[in-house]
């Protein structure tokens, strides 16, 4: 029974200290930098610097035309705004609508490699000191730019990350309630790395890298913005996180298609850990190496192996007679957990919302996701080449 207390408790210090401790830890420790006048002070660029942003957009026809003129209306100094479109293998005419704009820049081949290869091409074109990603089906605020490339006044800023805001109204999906919640969760912990030292990879939808910063990588890559900015950190500069700076978009239309998302991307992480070894040297880079290892690594490696832990150590501990109650109480609350996140199952699977029980079922939902990817990514299934998500319609 020892061995069984020693995992339960070793895989619950885990899962407390991943999901809740960190980033507690770090609220708590910038708030005391706060308090104590220690930190980074944001400079606002006099010289506004010439931007390029870089669109890459696979059979995006139905939202090309709002995107194009978003990008278009951004706030920024006339002729400091390079526009990129990349629409490879696009077989929907994207190309003969980004042809109908004077002023973009738009590259085109028939043949599809994924989105690392669209980038590459494209960065060739990036002659700006500045460039920032952003996806097709992504509505971004007028002020952005101007938001982001204010960072760069600090030259140990070597790249910006944006919000991501999913939009809720009063149709908005069960599906799309769960994923507002989690980035809400996301945006809080970007906010504390990056108060910290610095944000542990951004998200494709908006954010931005000093050009020559960029590092050329194999085009089967999947998580292209994760890695691209890990590697900037690698280089010696830290990621800096802008809420100002936001992309607004629609949430997956249904669960199929948020599952079918979530685990192309778990699968991504597990590629990613073997292409970021050099992140796990603490003696180069102990903080970005603490940050990676808490926020990225546990959760995506040991997070879904401890949750079976747990449960399974819990089990072994009450089916002997003289258990302490404690474990009794601990086992009943985690069938508990477990039968509030079925629950939500169901109803969101109705197609209602599910309200409280939106964030047991999400949790859950996650790690399964996490799971089932890696065991894509171990049987070799992952491909850059996939299947695009369907998104709630406006």
């Amino acid at each position: 029974m020892l061995n069984s207390v020693i995992f339960l408790w070793i895989s619950l210090s885990g899962l407390f200290f991943c999901y809740l401790g960190y980033g507690l830890l770090l609220f708590i420790f910038n708030r005391f930098k706060k308090i104590a006048g220690i930190g980074k002070k944001k400079e606002t660029a006099i010289d506004w610097l010439p931007v390029s942003i870089i669109i890459t957009a696979y059979n995006e026809g139905t939202v090309l035309e709002k995107k194009i003129k978003n990008t278009m209306d951004l706030d920024y100094p006339p002729g400091k705004l390079k526009i990129i479109f990349v629409t490879d293998g696009s077989t929907d005419g994207s190309e003969n609508i980004i042809k109908e704009f004077p002023g973009l820049l738009l590259l085109h081949s028939a043949e599809r490699k994924g989105k690392m290869s669209a980038i590459k091409r494209a960065m060739q074109h990036a002659d700006t000191p500045v460039v920032i990603f952003s996806d097709a089906n992504s509505e971004l605020n007028i002020d952005c730019i101007y938001r982001m490339v204010s960072h760069y006044a600090d030259p140990a800023t070597g790249g910006v990350a944006g919000e991501k805001k999913i939009i809720k109204d009063q149709r908005t999906s069960a599906v799309g309630e769960a994923e507002g919640i989690y980035w809400q969760y996301e945006s809080f912990m970007k906010k504390q790395d990056a108060d910290f030292n610095t944000v542990v990879g951004a998200a494709g939808e908006l954010f931005s890298i000093r050009t020559h910063l960029f590092t050329h990588l194999d085009d089967n890559i999947i998580l292209d913005d994760f890695v691209i900015s890990m590697k900037v950190c690698l280089q010696g500069f830290r990621i800096e996180y802008e809420p100002g700076a936001f992309d607004t978009e629609f949430p997956s239309a249904s669960l199929a298609e948020e599952q079918k998302r979530k685990v192309r991307i778990s699968a991504g992480a597990y590629q990613s850990i073997g292409l970021l070894k050099n992140a796990l040297n603490i003696f180069k880079h102990p903080l970005l190496s603490f940050q990676y290892i808490s926020r990225r690594l546990l959760r995506w490696v040991f997070c879904p192996v401890m949750l079976i832990v747990l449960l399974l150590s819990n089990i072994f501990i009450v089916s002997k007679v003289d258990h302490p109650v404690f474990y009794t109480v601990m086992i009943v609350a985690q069938l508990f957990f477990y039968a509030l996140a079925m629950a939500g199952w169901l109803v969101i699977r109705s197609g209602k919302k599910a309200g409280i029980l939106t964030i047991p079922f999400y949790f859950v939902f996650m790690n399964y996701c996490l799971v089932k990817g890696f065991i894509r990514f171990m049987r070799g299934q992952h491909t850059v080449i996939w299947e695009k998500s369907i998104r709630q319609e406006n």
